[in-house]
């Protein structure tokens, strides 16, 4: 099951809708096949796991071998066929699943058929791990949202930028390369408008010059500031989205419409848009697990409305002052024991900086969530 995990760990970012599942299939020590979830439209982990395999030692080999995948199988036909099915015809005779599935269409049914066809399935094998790799999947199936994480990079008195704007760079090479490690584990990046007005970022994972995943774009832009021409809408390998309004200008709306931009017209609450809207729209448009980058405003109106999940805070060894930029505007706490507060803080030093990651402790908002998440979209 580790090897699922390490299998399953390189599809984040990259299986959306579909959950990063990784398979094995082994006989005593031996492996036989190995394989992840890929793209929408593409091979489940177990089908690529049982491929490998066959094509390597024949299918004789793999009759009466056993598999271990991170989540339950499918048993239901969408873009694919059901991975149970495959099972049963592979002639595998034990299964081990890290965890069942919560969405609707398989929900134990791809255990319960397993087992009347004869395999042993034992379920539950490093199933918090498990969980944990599928964490953005988990959320749009049981929240109708994707899974929130929030990362900000400050100096030690937490300011972004100067009193005059200068921000780059606030931390050091190594955090940004963490950063960018983050990128490529998510299926989208989501930045307010102001942060691309000022930045002008393209929002790729890169190592270097070498760009190696572009996910999903995500633009808060209620008034439509951000033009056409910005950098973060030039790649068209990637979807862009522009979370927006109804009444945003037309002129505008046309201009993006015609760069490829899709809009998404989430509505507001009094004088800001309905972010929890927001995110169930962009669950039921497949994604899963977003990486909020900036700004300021973006990550407090998050956080005021309980739709963040994880922080992740680079701090740089630097002080600014307070005429310099707050990393997190105004967050309307009156009491201590309002503060929103981490757990399960895990820290470690990089490069100059520290590196400090932990949950939201309390219940997360589910205000305006619809069911949203599934397979084989």
């Amino acid at each position: 099951m580790r090897l699922a995990l390490a299998e399953g760990r390189r599809a984040r970012g990259r299986s959306h809708p579909n959950p990063c599942v990784g398979a094995v299939v082994f006989r005593g020590e031996q492996v036989l096949g190995r394989g992840c979830t890929g793209p929408a439209g593409g091979p489940h982990a177990e089908i690529v796991a049982l491929r490998k395999a066959i094509r390597r030692f024949g299918p004789g080999r793999v009759r009466g071998a056993s598999l271990a995948v991170t989540l339950e199988p499918c048993c239901h036909t969408g873009r694919t066929g059901p991975c149970t099915q495959a099972i049963l015809e592979s002639g595998v005779r034990r299964v081990f699943v890290g965890h069942t599935d919560p969405h609707p269409e398989v929900s134990g049914r791809g255990i319960r058929k397993l087992r009347r066809g004869g395999i042993a399935v034992e379920t539950g094998l490093l199933e918090e791990s498990c969980r944990e790799l599928h964490r953005g999947f988990l959320s749009a199936c049981q929240r109708g949202r994707p899974f929130v994480n929030l990362k900000l990079a400050s100096t030690l008195d937490g300011r972004i930028a100067t009193a005059a704007g200068e921000s780059r760079w606030i931390t050091g090479p190594a955090a940004r390369a963490a950063v960018h490690r983050m990128r490529a584990r998510s299926d989208a990046i989501l930045v307010g408008s102001e942060t691309v007005l000022a930045d002008d970022p393209e929002l790729t994972a890169r190592r270097g010059d070498r760009v190696l995943h572009r996910p999903t774009r995500i633009v808060v832009d209620s008034r439509l500031r951000v033009p056409p021409s910005a950098r973060v809408f030039a790649d068209d390998s990637a979807e862009r989205f522009v979370l927006t309004h109804r009444r945003s200008p037309s002129q505008k709306r046309r201009a993006l419409e015609r760069a490829g931009v899709r809009l998404l017209d989430v509505g507001r609450r009094g004088r800001y848009l309905d972010l929890g809207r927001a995110l169930s729209a962009l669950a039921r448009s497949g994604l899963t697990e977003i990486l909020v980058e900036g700004g300021g405003g973006l990550g407090a109106a998050l956080l005021r409305k309980g739709l963040v999940d994880e922080v992740n805070w680079f701090v740089a060894p630097a002080l600014l002052g307070s005429d310099a930029r707050a990393a997190l505007g105004p967050l309307g706490i009156r009491r201590l024991d309002e503060a929103g507060r981490l757990r399960d803080i895990r820290q470690r030093r990089v490069g100059v900086d520290l590196h400090v990651c932990g949950r939201l402790s309390g219940p997360p908002s589910t205000a305006g969530a619809h069911r949203g998440g599934g397979r084989n979209r």
